[in-house]
């Protein structure tokens, strides 16, 4: 009986499964080997080591040096591969690839290695090799694969991973049969790998660039902090020097046995009201500023008649100027006469520079010249003044920056004129600009428009005026000289009644509504002058309920209140008003509209 031995099938058997374990665990260090390279990557994004790994472009190329590393190892020549991305294009329906090791870029071209397309065709994985989508979707059914796809987390096709074989020559080292099996799941992990770490890049990224916007964001709310500090320091200071003034000299004038001459109590008087005027000008500024910045600020376009303005203008500074010995010029170009803008405005823009200009200016001209130039009038402020230097140009327009001048009035000014100026002409579609040199005076051009874009002056805007007006209440002069103010403030009440108790008028104050409905039974006056915040109700509440009434409904009513907002006015005649008048009292407009309602026609 002939016998066989077993052992040379059973040492086969041994050897296959100690090959498959090798190529397994090969597969898996290649796979481990790849995603430490591609971690690397995700890491570069948080220590921005590499700009060029924590890109797209960048985990490509990873991905492709890497598995050229793992597959060009001591095998045959089968082993020898390369790899690229192939990145299709929908328009076109053709490929590009775009990604190759680094070891093809500085390879021959004779050993580029190539891809079996159909037909016995072949492509070379070179730089821009173009391939279509029906041959690439071929390599994808090959068997076994030449091309994995790269498809995002929605299915969205990134492009394909390629694999080509470079022909083998002396020197090529090839894998083992099971590792060459291993290749396909190779590429195909190493494509998951791929399109998990692009996703994962994408995901820091986002999360990094909320980081930096929360960064930046927390800057912003840092210097809008300090930006509010400064302001309340500066408005604090700008606020205390005038009334140290107001207060202190009213304190000398009010001291027991202090007895001032005629004059002097004139100079403190004078000094009183000259601070009050100063703190007003600044609450001004400030409520401009406040307006413009919130969008509130109300713009009353007219065709303003531009000679007659300026020449209205240096009047008002003509006894400023002339206090200092200074001349004043005024030229206007002939082909200059209006514009559409709201006249105050541009009065107040003027007004600004020219002060500023007198100000700064302790001999010479202060003159204003105004020229068209094509579609825009320039209002040119110059002076003969102390000029600015160029570093201190760069501030001018910030709020509160004034610059330092022996020759002017260290409280003089508010600081904030300028930066009104800039943002009046913005409004009116224009712009500020300064040229100046150091001791040799300034220039500030104001630009505006002839017609704004914003600016409204139509057949329809005036029928709306005229349409509110006709809807505004009747207005029935009485003979009576009896004025009711409903003021809860006795010093503000005080001033009322003594300036028009001096033009004949008797007043009766009442400090409440119930005051006012009992003065109102005894005695039906000529006028309500009526505050709008009071203690016990609303002012507008008050007004409404009078003009409820048919006994009432006749009676002229003017809001003398402190608001002085955008909209004001108008809320004030809605709520059934004749004349609105904003605090600090001007006795003289006072006088005017208590006149105007109370005397017959």
């Amino acid at each position: 009986m002939q016998q066989y031995s077993s052992l040379p099938e059973q040492n086969s058997q041994v050897d296959t499964t100690t090959s498959q374990l090798q190529a397994e665990l090969w597969l898996e260090r290649s796979l481990n080997q790849l995603q430490i390279r591609l971690n690397d990557c995700l890491f570069a994004v948080f220590t921005n080591v590499s700009q060029e790994r924590t890109t797209e472009t960048g985990i490509f190329q990873t991905v492709v040096n890497e598995l050229d590393l793992i597959l060009n190892g001591n095998r045959v020549a089968i082993a020898h591969f390369a790899v690229g991305i192939a990145l299709f294009q929908p328009q076109d329906a053709v490929g590009k690839i775009y990604y190759i090791s680094h070891s093809l870029l500085v390879g021959s071209q004779s050993l580029l290695p190539e891809v079996g397309l159909k037909k016995g065709r072949k492509l070379r994985l070179e730089l821009q090799a173009e391939i279509k989508l029906k041959d690439l979707q071929d390599l994808e059914t090959q068997q076994p694969p030449t091309a994995w796809r790269l498809t995002d987390a929605v299915g969205t096709i990134i492009g394909w991973l390629l694999m080509a074989t470079l022909t083998p020559n002396s020197h090529s080292q090839t894998l083992t049969t099971s590792q060459v099996k291993l290749s396909p799941l190779l590429m195909a992990k190493a494509a998951e790998q791929c399109v998990k770490t692009l996703t994962q890049l994408k995901q820091l990224q986002s999360l990094q660039q909320k980081s930096q916007d929360l960064v930046i964001s927390n800057q912003e709310l840092k210097r809008t902090n300090q930006l509010k500090n400064q302001f309340l320091a500066n408005t604090s200071h700008e606020i205390r020097t005038p009334l140290s003034s107001i207060i202190g000299f009213t304190h000398l004038l009010l001291a027991q046995g202090y007895d001032p001459t005629r004059e002097r109590h004139r100079e403190y008087l004078n000094i009183i009201q000259s601070s009050g005027k100063h703190l007003l000008a600044l609450i001004n500024d400030i409520l401009d500023l406040s307006k413009i910045e919130a969008n509130q600020l109300e713009v009353q376009w007219e065709k303003v008649d531009v000679p007659e303005l300026c020449r209205n203008v240096l009047a008002l500074i003509k006894e400023k100027a002339s206090n200092k010995g200074l001349k004043l010029s005024l030229e206007i170009d002939s082909d200059v006469i209006n514009l559409v803008a709201d006249p105050l405005r541009l009065k107040q823009m003027l007004l600004n520079l020219l002060f500023n200009a007198v100000k700064f200016t302790s001999q010479g001209t202060v003159g204003l010249k105004v020229t068209r130039q094509d579609s825009c009038l320039h209002f040119l402020v110059w002076d003969t003044g102390v000029g600015i230097s160029k570093e201190n140009q760069t501030l001018l327009f910030h709020p509160y920056f004034q610059v330092s001048n022996s020759s002017a009035s260290q409280n003089e000014g508010t600081g904030l004129g300028l930066t009104v100026t800039q943002k009046l002409a913005e409004i009116h579609g224009g712009s500020v600009k300064v040229e100046s040199e150091a001791d040799c005076g300034s220039h500030f051009t104001i630009i505006l428009p002839l017609r704004p874009t914003s600016a409204v002056l139509s057949t329809d805007m005036e029928e709306d005026k005229e349409a509110t007006s006709s809807k505004s209440l009747p207005i029935t002069p009485s003979t009576s000289q009896e004025i009711l103010l409903v003021e809860d403030d006795l010093p503000n009440a005080k001033l009322m009644q003594i300036h028009l108790s001096k033009l004949g008028y008797e007043v009766n104050c009442v400090k409440n509504p119930g005051e006012m409905w009992a003065a109102l039974t005894q005695k039906q006056p000529a006028v309500i002058l009526i505050d709008i915040f009071l203690p016990d109700a609303n002012g507008l509440d008050l007004v409404q309920q009078l003009r409820e009434k048919p006994e009432y409904q006749q009676i002229p009513i003017i809001a003398q209140t402190a608001m002085a907002m955008k909209g004001d006015r108008e809320i004030c005649l809605a709520a059934g008003c004749n004349e609105y008048i904003s605090k600090p009292i001007d006795l003289s407009l006072l006088a005017s509209l208590v006149a105007k309602y109370s005397q017959p026609s």
